[in-house]
């Protein structure tokens, strides 16, 4: 079980939401794990994503691009 996101699910995060064509000054990543991951817009504007604990990053960014594209 993940506890950290490190650098390793920070690029892949950022590798979609580049693709996306979303601002990484509208990125907000906590530091903390959570079962399940989950993206939300916040009231702000930003989005916040929070990584899986379990599902592993290169599993679940499809799945974070997703929750993405029906925010956007």
């Amino acid at each position: 079980m993940l506890k950290v996101v490190g650098m390793k699910e920070i690029n892949a995060i950022f590798e979609v939401t580049d693709r996306l064509g979303i601002n990484r000054e509208w990125i907000e990543i906590p530091l903390g794990t959570e079962l399940p991951g989950k993206v939300r817009k916040l009231p702000n504007g930003k989005y916040e994503i929070v990584v899986d604990a379990v599902v592993p990053i290169e599993q679940w960014v499809s799945v974070m691009e997703a929750d993405l594209k029906k925010l956007m």
